[in-house]
């Protein structure tokens, strides 16, 4: 596996392809638009230990109700959607401009042979969404010292 460095925009405008300037405006045209709200899928770490993998996915400030999870055949898919609407408006103020709050994402993972699809758990603690894959009990390595003769 290789390590790829990329500049953080710290680079000189020479060498920075013209095309990311067409991108970089269209989606920065907008002073009001911060990056939060332009859709996002969140970071996922996965691990493993010998009786089951580890999922944990960042999703702050969702609700487990906002989550779905479900599976099918070999694929794990976890999504998410958020919609915040406020309708209260106040006839001292002219709003120019009023933003509802939408947002959404999914994730897919393909799962080993070794999972075991009846033992999948999930928890949703301090805006990380945790999930246990158990593995199959064939599929645990047995550990033991072997003798020299």
């Amino acid at each position: 596996m290789a390590l790829v460095k990329f500049a953080n925009g710290n680079t000189n405008k020479v060498f920075k392809p013209a095309y990311n300037d067409v991108f970089e405006s269209f989606f920065n045209a907008d002073p009001f638009l911060s990056k939060s709200t332009l859709l996002r899928n969140p970071a996922v770490n996965i691990a493993e230990n010998e009786n089951e993998f580890h999922i944990e996915l960042a999703a702050p400030g969702l609700k487990k109700e906002d989550f779905k999870i479900n599976l099918e055949n070999d694929l794990l898919s976890v999504s998410a959607e958020r919609k915040e609407e406020k309708t209260e408006l106040d006839d001292a103020k002219k709003y120019n401009r009023l933003e509802y709050n939408y947002s959404s994402f999914m994730r897919t993972f393909t799962l080993p042979e070794t999972a075991d699809h009846a033992k999948i758990s999930a928890e949703y603690k301090d805006g990380i969404l945790y999930i246990k894959v158990a593995k199959k009990e064939e599929a645990k390595i047995m550990a033991r010292e072997i003798t020299i003769s």
